[in-house]
Order: C-alpha cells, then structure tokens, then sequence
C-alpha cells in the first residue's frame, strides 16, 4: 500500500511536471534582458516602404514588440487592441511595431496593408521581417506563432509566447493590462 501511494505520488509529480513544460513556450528575449538593434521592411504607416530598425527609433521609449507568423482574427485584435493603447498613452512615447515573419514579403506587404485598412491601424507601424526564424538575437521559437515583447529603458519587462491558435480574448486583455509595467 505504501509502495502505491509512493508511485502515485511520483506519478502526479511526473504528470504535473509535463503539463507546465508543455504549457510554458519560451521565445524571444527572457525578461530582464537588452533588445537588440534588427531592420524590418516597413509596410504600413509614416515609414511605409522603408527599411529601418525601429528598436533604434524608439530608443529607451516603452515598447510593444509582436512577432507573428500569422495574421488571424486573434492576432489581429491584439494588435487593435495595442495600437488603441499606444494611441492612449501619447503623452508617455509609448511605441508599438508588429513584425510579421515570413519568406514572402511581397505577399506579406500586401496582407499587411489590408490588415492596417481594415482594422484602422493608425499608431503602430506593421512591418515584415525575412525569415519565419526572426532575428537571431531575438530567440524567436519555432514553435512560437506570437511572441509579445515589452520593454522600456532598454530592457524587456514583458514577454509571453504562443501557439497557433492559444491566443484567446482573454489572454489579449491580459497582455494589454500588462502594458502598464513598462508605463510610468
């Protein structure tokens, strides 16, 4: 009976263990860590058509940074729903730029552009990047189809990863109330 309740035991451990490792997906840069300089191509907004690095405009300004590799409904809301946020917070240089990873920019443009219009994008540039792998400074996972960067003064603050389809209404309202730990 013991040896059974010692298994069960173990058992739950082992169980319990699996199920956060499979939930918790790490990508990009871990909290506490230094952005790096990287260029995008400039779909949408004052810089549209251009290459720049807009971790370099920003400077030490807080800052959304979405990497996706898919623009979906969910997705789309996010970045609806930060674009208002930075909208809001004007008076603090908050700052947001979305990066789509692809290795179809042509395409990309287009989509993103589409997305920009429809959705009434106004304060966040979308931007691609060549190569689904991202920067590699930025250890965006395979696995990660978003990956939601904050950071303000040079350092990350924020940083929450998702698989294709995990992104839901409330995850989107916690990652937006999380904008206010890179707000003064």
């Amino acid at each position: 009976m013991k040896r059974l309740l010692t298994l069960s035991v173990a058992l739950m451990f082992v169980a319990a263990s699996s199920f956060s490792s499979a939930a918790e997906l790490k990508s990009g840069i871990e909290v506490g860590g230094k952005p790096a300089p990287y260029t995008v191509n400039d779909c949408t907004g004052p810089n549209a058509g251009k290459s720049l690095c807009y971790r370099c405009s920003y400077g030490r300004r807080p800052v959304v940074n979405i990497f996706t590799r898919d623009m979906n409904g969910n997705v789309q809301d996010l970045i609806t729903q930060i674009d208002a946020k930075v909208g809001k917070n004007r008076d603090q240089k908050m700052a947001a730029f979305v990066v789509h990873l692809t290795d179809d920019a042509d395409k990309s443009n287009a989509e993103l552009k589409k997305v920009a219009d429809s959705k009434k994008i106004k304060n966040t540039p979308l931007t691609n990047y060549e190569g689904e792998a991202g920067p590699a400074a930025y250890n965006i996972s395979k696995d990660a189809d978003i990956t939601v960067l904050m950071w303000v003064n040079g350092e990350v603050k924020v940083n929450h990863a998702f698989k294709k389809d995990d992104l839901s209404k409330d995850k989107i309202s916690q990652i937006v109330k999380e904008t206010s730990k890179i707000l003064n």
